[in-house]
């Protein structure tokens, strides 16, 4: 059992910036795609429902767009993160062969570094969706090694049209998906005209499965508006403000462990506050984003009996965009009945 940790103000370990530690690997990367594409041109060209007395977020968790008849005009795809990979193939079905580069919700996406089965999918690639924003710059320095005048290359913070400052995670904002799937249906359509039809019905569907996404955002902003919360980054602001939620942690911390910095003490004192004080009625946890300042957080909510509920940035085994989106709502709802005894 691990015994419980002060909150008091932590030591600033020394870390090194995330940008400098993937400087050397993704350096070494662009060697080999550049190597790669010089031989390759030698070459021939892959939820449940909340209680009925009590606030719900859905009946079912939406389900994924059935994939299309087999065709033999297939579009290579690849995705930077896996939550846009899914959603790739909810609009391409079979006409698509999606390759997710980032997926496993254990690693810190910010810590990642490529490989070269990755420089190997992306030489291949008639299509990439990246997120941008600072957030996956590995993807860059990848593609400009590895050029294409005929690749299409799809930016999520660039079409998102509703983004928040300083913040690049756009694919938790629900209401950011129609437009980023409408640019993916677009360019499928560049790609592979004949299917046309195809992917237009799978974009209507998708769309569609978003609405119980909405009303979940919608019910908890009904029932806990203004309730005070803590977080330990800020991927979940896409979610909490349109839920209501008062969010009472400074921006600086929440920036600074999204980014792998040490943050700022008289933040880290402000937070440690709103847990000991119990001034916070849930803590809303990053689970990819941990360092010794957030993990004493957790521990200190959980030893003063606060609702933790931990999210992801990547998309878990299994799931699709939506029912990962339903299933933290359906968490997030349970744990402010708890927190808040309503």
């Amino acid at each position: 059992m691990k015994r419980p940790i002060s909150l008091g103000p932590q030591p600033a370990l020394p870390r090194a910036p995330r940008a400098a530690r993937r400087l050397g690997a993704i350096g070494l990367m662009v060697l080999l795609i550049v190597t790669l594409a010089g031989c390759q041109s030698a070459t021939a060209p892959a939820p449940t429902a909340e209680a009925a007395a009590q606030p719900t977020v859905a009946q079912t968790a939406p389900s994924a767009v059935p994939a299309t008849p087999a065709s033999s005009n297939v579009v290579e795809v690849v995705a930077a993160e896996n939550f846009y990979g899914d959603v790739i193939k909810q609009l391409g079905g079979d006409r698509v062969d999606v390759t997710s580069i980032l997926s496993d919700p254990n690693v810190d996406p910010h810590e990642y570094t490529s490989n070269v089965q990755t420089a190997q999918s992306i030489s291949k690639a008639q299509l990439v969706v990246e997120n941008g924003l600072g957030y996956d710059d590995w993807m860059d320095k990848l593609l400009s090694a590895s050029p294409d005048a005929n690749r299409i290359v799809l930016v999520g913070g660039d079409i998102a049209d509703h983004k928040l400052p300083d913040n690049p995670h756009v694919w938790y904002g629900v209401n950011n998906m129609p437009a980023i799937s409408q640019a993916i249906v677009d360019a499928l359509k560049k790609l592979d005209p004949a299917d046309s039809a195809t992917f237009d019905g799978n974009l209507s569907t998708f769309k569609g499965s978003l609405a119980p996404l909405q009303q979940g955002i919608d019910a908890i902003n009904a029932a806990y508006k203004g309730t005070p919360v803590a977080l330990t980054e800020t991927i979940y602001l896409y979610q909490s403000t349109p839920e209501g939620l008062n969010v009472l942690t400074p921006f600086e911390f929440m920036k600074a462990i999204a980014e792998g910095n040490d943050p700022p003490a008289d933040t880290v004192t402000a937070i440690n506050n709103e847990i000991g004080q119990k001034q916070a009625k849930i803590l809303i946890y990053n689970v990819q984003t941990v360092t010794p300042v957030t993990t004493n957080v957790e521990n200190q909510a959980r030893q003063q009996n606060i609702p933790v509920v931990p999210v992801s940035e990547t998309m878990p085994p299994g799931k699709t965009y939506q029912s990962w989106m339903m299933d933290q709502l359906n968490a997030l709802a349970a744990a402010l009945r708890q927190g808040t005894g309503k």
